[in-house]
């Protein structure tokens, strides 16, 4: 399955990529010799996962998983990969990464969506966490274990970190405690069922399976002027799908009060014109300070939280024009791990 799913998900971007007038091919993501995909078993299937490690020794390793929007591709992008591939960036950095698709999305097993939620999605985590210090995926235990979100994953990051807490450290991306509810509620009114989309139409996803309409995505996820249309026509192919069920738990965890309990070093990145995160005045995100000023009353001094935002970027800071700034903030916050 998972062969299946990567292989349309390419042939679509390389399709898409050719109908749009002065848009070449992506070229694609590699590093050879140091990548391997692991189908990780979990209660209701499997989850699709890469493990990537660098050209040297390292003791940590960073889960990433992507938001409600997305799959393995948002941290792993094929196009332009020495500029839009945080993966890339992290192994070059010296870290391994595990990319992993959640339930329901990309490669991994997809159940029934009504089934689907954030808690399980922790669950899930927590294993993945628990198989990396034990060497599980054929490579030697870790000592760190970084998690990583974006959206709605950082929710599930929370709750994963604040349940087992069995992490070294927590990344939060495309997150805050400031939610602007009109702005959700308006992205939310651009999704329709995966069936009624050309991309996932006849692939058996049943009616509660979302995915963004055609044509939304620049207005929803990305800052004015700060997305390639190259990067945009990729981002639309290989768009993906979700359920509506794994809101509700995973909103919880942008109430006052969980992330409270993360006793390991934080960093919360947004975009500066994050409409999700930061509402449509952005004064929470004009800048780092802000931010920071912002997101400080969530968290305790375990945390030493740290806060970027990337001027500029939208919802999906993997894939802003400047998104290597970002990744260099994140490089220097590991660095203090």
């Amino acid at each position: 399955m998972r062969t299946t799913v990567r292989a349309f998900a390419v042939a679509a971007a390389a399709l898409l990529l050719c109908l749009v007038p002065g848009v070449s091919q992506a070229a694609p993501s590699d590093s050879p010799g140091a990548c391997r995909d692991i189908d990780f078993p979990v209660a209701q299937g499997s989850l699709a996962t890469t493990l990537c490690l660098p050209d040297r020794p390292t003791d940590t390793v960073l889960v990433l998983m992507a938001g409600s929007n997305y799959n393995h591709t948002y941290w792993d992008f094929p196009y332009a990969p020495e500029t839009y591939n945080f993966r890339r960036a992290m192994n070059a950095a010296g870290y391994a990464t595990l990319v992993a698709d959640r339930l329901g999305n990309g490669g991994s097993t997809r159940p029934p969506s009504l089934t689907l939620t954030a808690t399980a999605t922790a669950t899930a985590l927590h294993e993945m966490v628990q198989a990396l210090r034990a060497g599980y995926f054929g490579a030697q235990p870790f000592a760190k274990v970084v998690t990583g979100g974006h959206s709605l994953t950082s929710g599930t990051t929370v709750i994963e970190a604040t349940t087992y807490h069995d992490v070294d450290a927590v990344l939060l991306t495309g997150y805050s405690h400031t939610l602007s509810v009109p702005d959700v509620l308006g992205v939310i009114s651009t999704y329709h069922q995966a069936v009624e989309d050309p991309l996932f139409r006849g692939r058996g996803f049943d009616s509660g399976y979302l995915v963004t309409r055609p044509g939304t995505r620049e207005a929803d996820f990305h800052g004015p002027g700060n997305v390639d249309p190259q990067v945009l026509a990729m981002d639309e192919a290989t768009k993906e799908t979700f359920s509506l069920t794994e809101y509700p738990d995973g909103l919880t965890s942008t109430l006052p009060g969980m992330s409270s309990d993360i006793t390991v070093p934080v960093l919360v990145v947004n975009g500066g014109m994050d409409r999700l995160s930061c509402g449509s005045a952005f004064s929470i995100c004009a800048d780092s300070a802000a931010l920071q000023a912002a997101e400080a009353p969530h968290f305790t001094l375990a945390a030493r939280l740290r806060t970027y935002v990337l001027p500029g970027s939208g919802h999906s800071l993997n894939l802003a024009r400047n998104t290597r700034d970002y990744q260099a903030a994140v490089i220097d916050w590991l660095g203090t791990i």
